[in-house]
């Protein structure tokens, strides 16, 4: 059992016990023997069903209720003293509103139940990145999740030895009601209190609650980013490792760059690519003026429908030990998993995500939820980095955006300086498409990916990038890709795939100043002779096609993010208004 003296840490904990009124308490103490101890619990009342251990050693399956299957962006708030610092993109409630609704849900909410206190760490424990945290939660898939997600137990209480300096995390389970559900940041307070909710998103603090929206608001007053990103190591033939982080909204492939295999040609020369996170990167200056960047997860909370061993097969692989998945179907046949697009081969006989009988008929019922989840450990991954528990973190030489474009956007540009690239990311976008919508074209604005994640105004995130940017001299470029330009019968012209590490190379080129570019309207373009097609099914005119600029399509680009500045209550930093000048200026002359 985990034990501090942390006088702030014991008096916070007897705080929240005298609320919740839990029948008993439990220490989280990261041993194995706990947390098996915990699963065959677990197993026992239903909240875990523990699948083949041949096949899948250490895997289990939980289902959430229905009605509680992803995150709820209209039940999350930002609670600080002022509305205006929430912004125009949080939902917003004042914190002495705020904490005595939620103190009335969860006095109570334990009665009957355990209390799971858990120790966090986001970051390599004790390194320059790391911050502590406490969970208390009443579900053990929470305290199992959590310890494949960070870095659980007694040397978290350790490192933290008597500071006050701790992220305050409450959960419960209650009643599931979707009507009382909330997830909430308080982050002038260092707290986060989610109720209602037993749906990974919603209730893994260290995840985008912690990660992200306090984390945000602590960088911003520390001087550091805290983003939403992507980090990739590149090796390249003379065995030199490179890093990328990048952003990308929604269904942009960001879990398939994390964790790109070269194509065979390249690896035949000896390019590799080494995962060091796929969601979250925290970002500070170093001593030598480059920026570091650290994943401070410890697992991956991925999408399973479409993870299949042709999409990602790193990720698939990672999947086959130590791994809870949620939300999928079972196959009674044999005790494993399935979900839509693993294989053409669906189970006869099997449960769905819901736990009814279900016999494979895809086009009748979904035998996984389209947000079903795996949840395992990123040492699990064949690409792994080497340098993923590095505590200094590694040293960025891009900055990558992206997002869903089918004709505007070209397959890839460099910012002209860093105000330029900070601007790029601030108007990152994808165009809805007509199985999301019903609407083809749409244009949603996503900001550096942060938009739903952002713990404080989002114009001031930008002013906080163009800060940081001022610090140093030493930063990384920045560059915009978009693997979506489509030709007149609307399929993807550029295949994809690992076959992006080509436009990798060709960035990491610019970042390193061994090549030349053309000058555009909107930045820096390849020179079609620059980006390697060897072996791939795109001609040269094809590659020209994906690199035009067609500036008809960017005045009316230049008017949409004028609209969307608009929104943001005049705090829109003046740099990022001149450069949108500039870029309207560009395209009329």
């Amino acid at each position: 059992m985990a034990s501090t003296n942390n006088q702030a840490v014991l008096d916070w904990v007897d705080e929240q016990i005298a609320l919740m009124q839990p029948e008993k308490v439990v220490w989280i103490d990261g041993s194995k023997a706990q947390q098996e101890q915990l699963r065959e619990e677990a197993c026992h009342t239903g909240e875990l069903h523990k699948l083949n251990q041949e096949k899948l050693p250490g895997c289990y399956l939980h289902r959430s209720d229905p009605n509680d299957v992803a995150r709820v962006e209209s039940r999350t708030f930002i609670c600080c003293d002022k509305q205006e610092n929430a912004g125009p993109t949080n939902n917003w409630m004042h914190p002495d509103e705020m904490y005595p609704k939620l103190r009335k849900l969860f006095n109570g909410s334990m009665k009957d139940k355990a209390l799971y206190v858990i120790p966090y760490s986001m970051g390599v424990v004790g390194s320059p990145f790391a911050k502590y945290g406490f969970e208390l939660t009443d579900s053990i898939y929470v305290v199992l999740s959590m310890a494949i997600m960070t870095r659980v137990g007694q040397e978290v209480l350790d490192a933290l030895g008597d500071s006050p300096d701790f992220i305050k995390g409450i959960h419960s389970n209650k009643d599931i009601n979707p009507d009382e559900r909330y997830i909430v940041q308080f982050p002038e307070d260092n707290t986060i209190m989610s109720i209602n909710s037993g749906y990974g998103g919603n209730v893994l603090q260290g995840k985008k609650c912690f990660s992200l929206r306090i984390a945000s608001h602590l960088g911003k007053q520390e001087g550091w980013l805290a983003e939403h990103m992507l980090i990739l190591g590149v090796q390249n033939p003379k065995g030199e490792v490179r890093y990328i982080a990048a952003a990308f909204p929604s269904a942009c492939g960001k879990t398939n760059l994390a964790m790109i295999i070269p194509p065979a040609g390249y690896q035949k020369d000896g390019w590799k690519a080494w995962c060091v996170g796929d969601d979250i990167a925290w970002i500070r200056t170093g001593e030598d003026g480059r920026f570091w960047a650290a994943n401070p997860e410890y697992g991956f909370f991925g999408v399973a429908p479409g993870t299949n061993v042709e999409s990602n097969p790193n990720a698939l692989a990672t999947t086959h030990k130590d791994t809870i998945f949620i939300n999928v179907a079972l196959n009674l046949q044999d005790d494993t998993v399935w979900w839509e697009k693993l294989d053409k081969k669906p189970p006869e006989n099997a449960l769905d995500w819901l736990g009814n009988p279900w016999n494979g008929d895809c086009a009748t019922t979904k035998g996984a939820h389209p947000n079903s989840r795996f949840t395992s450990p990123i040492t699990n991954c064949p690409c792994v980095s080497p340098e993923f528990e590095n505590p200094q973190g590694v040293p960025l030489s891009a900055i990558v955006f992206g997002g869903r474009r089918a004709k505007t956007a070209p397959l890839v540009y460099q910012s002209r300086d860093w105000n330029h690239g900070v601007f790029v990311g601030s108007i990152m976008a994808s165009e809805t498409t007509a199985a999301s919508t019903g609407k083809v074209g749409v244009v949603r604005r996503d900001p550096m990916a942060m938009l739903p994640f952002c713990g404080y105004h989002m114009a001031d995130y930008w002013q906080h990038w163009l800060d940081t940017g001022k610090a140093t001299e030493n930063r990384p470029k920045i560059f915009n890709v978009n693997w979506f330009r489509t030709d007149e019968n609307g399929e993807f012209i550029w295949p994809g795939f690992g076959e992006n590490l080509r436009v990798l190379e060709w960035i990491l080129r610019r970042a390193f100043d061994d090549v030349d570019a053309q000058v555009s309207p909107i930045g820096y373009l390849p020179n079609t002779k620059d980006i390697n097609i060897e072996g791939i099914d795109l001609t040269e005119e094809q590659l020209s096609g994906l690199l035009n600029i067609d500036k008809d399509l960017w005045k009316e680009e230049v008017e949409n993010i004028r609209e969307f500045y608009a929104d943001f209550n005049g705090k829109v930093p003046a740099e990022l208004w001149a450069q949108l000048e500039q870029l309207e200026h560009n395209l009329n002359s």
